[in-house]
């Protein structure tokens, strides 16, 4: 998969109420749902770190300040350095609001919990932990998850992502 098609997979994801543009409201709904999917309160700390990290990325994302982001501007901000430094760590907060005993992995459930509420069907959300679970243990580390993102955004072969976007486009 080339690296925009990966991209204009992602952004699909991101624009969750589909109108063509990532809002602020479209950003923080992932963390949002994902709150409530892990009944976690506000002032939870690991949703006070979600919240912080999403802060961080959505004022990078949203440099001209307008409050949204067409499908040409995140093509253009996204990539390997984007993800590096902005990306990874918002994502790594959300990963880390699904790890509900905070040992630095998910099982099934947490994953499809965690990527249902990011905004990927079920169905591919449990394809893609399997596409993850390599070994077989049932979990999936925050490092193998993160990298496997990274590799979708890419443009490289990521078997996580070739299944958790499938049928997006």
């Amino acid at each position: 998969m080339s690296g925009i098609v990966a991209k204009q997979l992602v952004f699909a994801v991101l624009d969750t109420d589909g109108d063509g543009v990532i809002s602020r409201d479209d950003y923080f709904t992932r963390i949002d749902r994902l709150t409530a999917a892990t009944k976690r309160t506000e002032d939870d700390p690991m949703v006070v770190l979600a919240r912080a990290a999403g802060e961080r990325a959505w004022a990078e994302m949203d440099a001209d300040g307008d409050g949204r982001m067409t499908r040409d501007q995140y093509l253009a901000w996204v990539g390997v350095d984007a993800f590096d430094n902005i990306c990874s760590p918002a994502l790594g907060a959300l990963f880390d609001l699904a790890d509900s005993d905070g040992d630095g992995a998910v099982d099934r459930e947490e994953f499809i919990l965690l990527r249902t509420a990011l905004g990927n069907p079920s169905s591919n959300a449990v394809a893609a932990f399997a596409a993850l679970d390599v070994d077989g243990d049932g979990l999936v580390g925050r490092g193998e998850y993160l990298t496997s993102i990274r590799t979708h955004i890419s443009g490289e072969h990521s078997p996580m992502g070739a299944v958790l976007y499938a049928a997006r486009v």
